[in-house]
């Protein structure tokens, strides 16, 4: 039998010597896997456009290197760690990208800077970014 998450948060289908129904909740599985909280892989040139995300609702462009993603789901503090990466797709050069742009992050969102290695503020065609709490 597989086992599901019903819309109540708790895991169900384990049987057979295993734990009785209802004995797991997925907060349980929350803190005892470390996956990420939210994730998004978007176009930072023009029009930001996301590809792909997990508890993303949108992006803001505040201009040239300046973006913040908002969560769908607000994280539980502001105690999270977040991963990032941003690059032209090319081995021209490199980008770096910086965090808390001008503002801590928040439940509901985070914001970050993104500039080539020279210090020019960049809007770069991939950015990735995960968090993790």
């Amino acid at each position: 039998m597989p086992i599901t998450i019903n819309g109540s948060g708790t895991v169900t289908g384990i049987s057979a010597g295993g734990l009785p129904d209802g004995c797991i909740t997925t907060a349980d599985l929350d803190s005892a896997v470390p996956v990420a909280k939210a994730w998004v892989n978007f176009n930072g040139t023009g029009a930001v456009a996301i590809r792909a995300s997990y508890n993303v609702s949108s992006i803001t462009d505040s201009g040239v290197g300046n973006f913040t993603v908002n969560f769908t789901t607000a994280m539980p503090d502001a105690n999270y760690s977040v991963q990032q990466s941003a690059g032209d797709g090319a081995i021209t050069e490199g980008r770096h990208v910086f965090g808390y742009y001008g503002a801590a992050p928040t439940t509901t969102s985070y914001r970050f800077a993104t500039a080539t290695f020279a210090g020019a503020d960049y809007d770069p065609p991939y950015v990735a970014v995960a968090v993790f709490r």
